[in-house]
């Protein structure tokens, strides 16, 4: 199968996890017969450096050239010190988001029993901990107008707005996602503050009847929070808006025991990309020290959503956890560790190379 990806490695730590990434994917194409080309595109800072644009008409058109796209990290420190800057690195992130049409951010949450011993919970809250996350990612807070400050700056706004079109059309992927795993939905909201949130409880209440063979129930995004860390075994598929989503799914990430371990997809009617879920991580970048385990699972997920390549997607995995296993993990995992980025990815591309079954 011949396939284009859009890679887009962004800024800090960004193209040092994605180009292992990359490495993991012609890895892939080597051994199941596939063919995968890549074009490279700027984003972020370095986008703005060269063309004063954090996300180009150029990386545009290759993104909306790709079968899918392969996303790093954006953000550097010379940007977000300056509360002046008028063009900043995230903006082009939330301009891919718009113009691509990526409504659906999908954040699977799952532990690894070999690092059960690294998250800051008890063994036995972390032990089986498999859950997704649909964010709604283009609407609410983040995109909402009127926003801004007054003209004497004492005084700033910001406005949350959401359409029914918009809820229904995620809800509808957090539904379906709810009937091939556990049939368990959870709507986590404010309904009892916010008008939004009351909107988002009545449509999906009201399309619940489709779905009449998942458990639908809802949850205060407070109470959420706290149940995430004291019962994650609780949840099955979380559907929330998109400020929520942002904060619980980042909160989660120390259920598997760093932030560096957890992919992620943005998805919409005709564009998906793929992305691990930290940031730029600036002071790590160049130092071999970053974990590249979020952008290779990130890959994992583009063959199984993109190119509904299981088997190809499941090898990536079950490398991944046999490396965790063996205790091939960056500092990040095992602060005793002497591997980096390059060697982590390594191990990883020799298991998959291996014909042998990695599964433990």
């Amino acid at each position: 199968m011949n396939k284009k990806i859009a890679v887009l490695s962004g800024d800090g730590i960004g193209p040092e996890v994605t180009h292992q990434a990359v490495q993991v994917l012609e890895s892939v194409a080597d051994r199941f017969g596939h063919q995968f080309i890549f074009e490279e595109a700027l984003i972020g800072a370095c986008a703005i450096d060269q063309t004063g644009d954090p996300f180009p008409q150029d990386t545009e058109q290759v993104c909306r050239n790709a079968d899918a796209i392969l996303f790093g990290a954006i953000g550097h420190p010379k940007y977000d010190n300056d509360p002046s800057a008028k063009v900043r690195p995230e903006q082009g992130l939330l301009a891919m988001r718009k113009k691509l049409g990526l409504y659906a951010n999908v954040r699977p949450v799952t532990s690894y029993e070999a690092l059960e011993d690294k998250s800051p919970l008890k063994n036995e809250i972390v032990h089986g901990t498999d859950f997704v996350v649909f964010r709604e990612l283009t609407g609410g807070i983040y995109f909402g107008e009127p926003r801004g400050r007054t003209e004497n700056g004492a005084t700033a706004f910001d406005t949350c707005v959401y359409s029914r079109h918009e809820i229904e059309r995620i809800a509808h992927q957090a539904f379906q996602a709810a009937q091939k795993r556990g049939k368990h939905l959870t709507l986590v909201d404010k309904a009892n503050v916010l008008a939004t949130s009351r909107l988002w409880r009545e449509v999906v209440k009201s399309m619940a009847a489709g779905y009449p063979d998942v458990e639908l129930d809802f949850m205060f995004v407070d109470n959420a929070a706290m149940k995430i860390i004291l019962n994650p075994g609780f949840f099955d598929v979380i559907l929330t808006e998109n400020m929520f989503g942002d904060i619980i799914t980042d909160e989660a990430s120390v259920l598997a025991g760093s932030l560096g371990m957890l992919p992620s997809a943005s998805t919409g009617d005709s564009y998906a990309l793929y992305e691990p879920i930290h940031g730029s991580y600036p002071e790590a970048a160049g130092k071999n020290i970053a974990n590249p385990v979020g952008a290779i699972l990130s890959a994992a997920m583009l063959l199984e959503y993109s190119f509904d390549m299981l088997e190809e997607s499941a090898a990536i995995r079950e490398a991944v956890a046999a490396s965790i296993t063996e205790g091939i993990v960056t500092s990040d995992i095992d602060a005793s560790s002497t591997y980096g980025t390059t060697e982590v990815g390594a191990h990883i591309i020799s298991l998959l190379k291996s014909s042998v079954s990695l599964k433990s």
